[in-house]
């Protein structure tokens, strides 16, 4: 019932993007400035508040850490080989594999943990994704660069690279792992604000999600992008599952890392396949694809564990 009651909702949610966006409540005027304010303001506010108010000790494990970045990179390695024995077209190969494994952590993920596990997983969590977020964009840069389409590639890996670095996620868990370091306790009114402002997060998150939602392209590209969610959605956290249990972990321990290797496909995956002269169609087809499976997905791998 637990499972349920976490899926359904947030799933209902982006079903109201998806409706809103249907009956003009989120034009796409709209929805970029959102997607703006949610990206650099809400969730990295609610990950930094997280960490800080977090105890390294308690809530960060190397092993859990260690085995959720092995899973993406196995997942990448294998992903590469099975699209290069399957002949996946060059300007699609790219797209291809980072659909694969290139997780959406900062909106899907985040709000499973932060619904199915509370405040205690949220904190694990977010010590992950910066980390996570590090390796799935240089490894996503790195296949796009090779497999790029040069004509309409807009800019270089390093250009890209060092755009996604400065990822506000990214700042925001590193910042906040700083701050938890230093054993010092949040003011109450920045703690306060950083309550107000991350309290819009997830719902916005959510809409933004269902809105961007395009059914059009998956009637047209659903069978080659199958593959694709099949192994983001089920070889991925699988890998994830046999290293944890490898290393010992029990599930009240590894669950956060599952539920982010279990996220479907990035957003940000249309965006670098803009960018780098990937197969830009493929990834929003991908990213729809994997964001309905996954609502059956995740309650799966939450029952197997």
């Amino acid at each position: 019932m637990q499972i349920l009651n976490t899926i359904i909702p947030i799933f209902s949610v982006i079903f109201l993007g998806w409706l809103a966006r249907r009956h003009g409540f989120i034009p796409q005027a709209f929805a970029g400035p959102a997607n703006r304010l949610v990206f650099y303001f809400a969730i990295p506010a609610m990950v930094f508040a997280a960490i800080a108010k977090g105890s390294l000790k308690t809530d960060f494990n190397p092993v859990l850490l260690g085995c959720t970045l092995a899973a993406v990179g196995l997942s990448f390695g294998m992903t590469w080989v099975v699209g290069w024995a399957a002949k996946v077209p060059r300007r699609r190969f790219g797209t291809f594999v980072q659909s694969a494994f290139h997780g959406n952590l900062g909106y899907i993920g985040l709000a499973v943990v932060f619904y199915y596990l509370g405040q205690e997983g949220f904190v694990s969590a977010s010590l992950l994704i910066g980390f996570i977020m590090i390796l799935q964009n240089l490894l996503s840069v790195i296949i796009l660069q090779v497999y790029r389409d040069k004509e309409t590639s807009r800019n270089g890996a390093g250009t890209v690279f060092f755009k996604i670095m400065g990822n506000p996620v990214i700042l925001s868990a590193v910042a906040g792992i700083g701050f938890s370091l230093t054993g010092a306790a949040l003011p109450l009114v920045i703690s306060r604000t950083l309550e107000i402002v991350s309290g819009m997060a997830l719902p916005l998150a959510l809409l933004l999600i269902g809105s961007a939602l395009n059914f059009d392209l998956m009637k047209i590209q659903l069978k080659p992008a199958l593959p694709a969610a099949f192994v983001k959605l089920g070889i991925l956290p699988g890998i994830g599952v046999g290293f944890y249990s490898l290393w010992g972990l029990s599930p009240e321990i590894y669950v956060p890392g599952l539920i982010l290797l279990a996220s479907p496909s990035a957003t940000i995956s249309y965006v670098m396949a803009v960018e780098m002269g990937g197969d830009a169609d493929f990834a929003v087809t991908a990213i729809s694809l994997s964001t309905l499976m996954s609502a059956l997905t995740f309650s799966i791998w939450l029952h197997m564990v």
